[in-house]
């Protein structure tokens, strides 16, 4: 350690539940100093080609492992950014994993409003992380019981709370999340840590804890939510539980299983109360219970509830194709898109609907086609020339062909202004291209 050794911690303070937390691991300890958020702040913007002379001119006047620490957590915050807006992440403490693993703010706000519409008052959030749920949670006005067995993950959702006026409402407990007694809550959270030590783990029974663990914990609570990949087979998901796909912005987020969805709300109890904001623009039932199945896109949210149709009658391509949202095509319910469009699918295989009208929708982005062609390069090529493109966007589905080595060998330089999109896709079986741009 330097000889200029920062301002030490302050004594933890007492937890909600009357226990005194374990210290907080280093380097996070340095940074909860006054020393260390004043560099904190000193350093929030720094442009990460600079650090190292930021670096070193720093720790001429501070420790050398307080410089590193607060450089690390500037870098941290800017990623973490784009989940949790400026704002809170320029006042909330991160760990690599945590940025990366952490639920986007959004939507853990819709999620939170969720529970709140089911008169849920207390959670307990299990796996807790950094504490971004337990943030949303806390301000829909619910108490949470915010746990994790790792140490600085827990002291970070600790420092987190606070740092963000909610330490009232949130109560962190560094503890094995298997032993810990969610009987006074009004409902569970669980979000499963899908990666271990060679990336990202695709076995729901490979989780930490196993999903089964999972369930059986969300069944002996009144309600329940369980996190999980948006891949997850539709055939593992329990009969007594909701299924839910949520998107934001067009990018799947994650897959929700849902218990105790289908009762009544939950009676009101005293507590804080806050505006949850999360007013659905919904296309269901609120909350249709066991076995649903629904999609539901943020912002908004829309939602979209399955009704079990068969799947939709395959079609030559009309005027417009639609290409469903992610949300919509994870959660089966293309068929539920189709039929509000009144168009079929291109292929049986292929999850896009055509269709001869053009009827607005938010569950699917449309565009108008002017070309259908075999797949052949050459042609592609020669028609963007004579149309005079300068951009090309290429999607795919059903083709083997990478859609940058597409553009590259049909576009290699514009040829003017104009713009098209080409989906490199499968039209009866048959390798095609279908050229159009968006509708707007």
């Amino acid at each position: 350690m330097n000889d200029r050794t920062p301002h030490q911690p302050q004594p933890a303070p007492r937890s909600a539940s009357g226990l005194t937390p374990r210290p907080v691991p280093q380097p996070l300890a340095l940074l909860l100093t006054p020393e260390g958020r004043a560099l904190l702040h000193e350093v929030r913007d720094t442009d990460p080609a600079r650090e190292l002379a930021v670096a070193t001119r720093l720790r001429r006047e501070h420790p050398a492992e307080l410089v590193s620490a607060a450089l690390g957590q500037a870098r941290l915050r800017q990623r973490a950014a784009a989940k949790f807006g400026a704002e809170d992440a320029g006042r909330m403490f991160f760990t690599p994993n945590g940025v990366e693993q952490s639920t986007r703010a959004s939507v853990a706000a819709y999620r939170a409003g969720r529970l709140k519409e089911l008169g849920v008052t207390s959670v307990a959030d299990l796996c807790c992380g950094i504490g971004g749920d337990a943030i949303a949670l806390a301000r829909a006005g619910i108490r949470v019981l915010a746990v994790d067995r790792d140490p600085l993950t827990a002291a970070t959702a600790r420092a987190n709370a606070e740092a963000l006026g909610l330490a009232a409402l949130i109560e962190v407990r560094e503890a094995d999340v298997t032993e810990v007694d969610t009987s006074g809550y009004d409902a569970v959270f669980v979000d499963p840590a899908r990666r271990g030590g060679r990336g990202r783990v695709f076995d729901p029974e490979a989780y930490s804890p196993p999903l089964s663990w999972a369930i059986t914990a969300a069944r002996g609570a009144p309600r329940a939510a369980l996190k999980i990949a948006p891949g997850i087979p539709h055939e593992t998901v329990p009969g007594d539980a909701e299924a839910e796909w949520i998107s934001d912005g067009g990018d799947v987020k994650e897959a929700v299983l849902w218990f105790g969805t289908g009762l009544p709300a939950a009676p009101s109890r005293p507590g804080p109360e806050a505006d949850s904001g999360s007013g659905s623009d919904s296309d269901s039932e609120p909350d249709p219970g066991p076995g649903a199945v629904r999609a539901t896109l943020l912002p908004g949210p829309r939602t979209l509830l399955s009704r079990g149709l068969p799947d939709p009658a395959v079609r030559p391509p009309g005027r417009y194709l639609y290409e469903p949202d992610g949300a919509v095509i994870r959660a089966h319910l293309v068929a539920e898109v189709a039929e509000r469009l009144d168009g079929g699918l291109i292929d049986p295989t292929i999850a896009y609907v055509t269709a001869d009208e053009h009827r607005p929708t938010p569950y699917a982005t449309a565009y108008e086609i002017t070309d259908r062609l075999p797949f052949n390069v050459k042609k592609l090529k020669a028609l963007l020339r004579e149309r005079q493109v300068g951009t090309l966007t290429v999607k795919k589905r059903g083709s083997a062909v990478e859609p940058e080595e597409l553009r590259r060998k049909a576009l290699p330089k514009p040829h003017g202004s104009a713009s098209v999109t080409v989906f490199l896709t499968r039209v009866a079986g048959a390798p095609t291209m279908l050229l159009g741009h968006p509708v707007r």
